[in-house]
């Protein structure tokens, strides 16, 4: 994937706020263009499934691991018409996505 990596920290880039989706959603800050690195998902590694948990299917490695979200990006929210996955636990946007907006993922799409 392309991108280009935007400096500063992740709560520089987003925030948490009230979703019309479901309850609390992750939200832009800044302005990001396709290919853009949003953040890292971060947290604990697990091996059961719970609240947070991302799991990531490595086809190349056959590896699948999760981690418990323990950063802004825990409030992704799922879409059917997303701006943003992940490329393991990084998250880049898929499309231009404006200060203020939802920053969504397909639930799963995630790989």
């Amino acid at each position: 994937m392309t991108s280009t990596r935007l400096s500063g920290r992740l709560v520089d880039r987003v925030s948490k706020a009230r979703s019309a989706i479901h309850g609390f959603g992750c939200f832009a800050r800044v302005g990001f263009d396709a290919g853009d690195f949003i953040g890292t998902y971060e947290g604990s590694e697990v091996e059961e499934d719970g609240t947070y948990v991302l799991w990531i299917y490595d086809a190349a490695g056959g590896v699948l691991s999760a981690r418990r979200g323990s950063n802004l990006l825990r409030w992704l929210n799922h879409s059917d018409d997303p701006n943003a996955e992940f490329d393991r636990f990084d998250l880049y946007a898929s499309r231009a996505i404006a200060p203020g907006e939802e920053i969504t993922i397909d639930y799963a799409g995630v790989s």
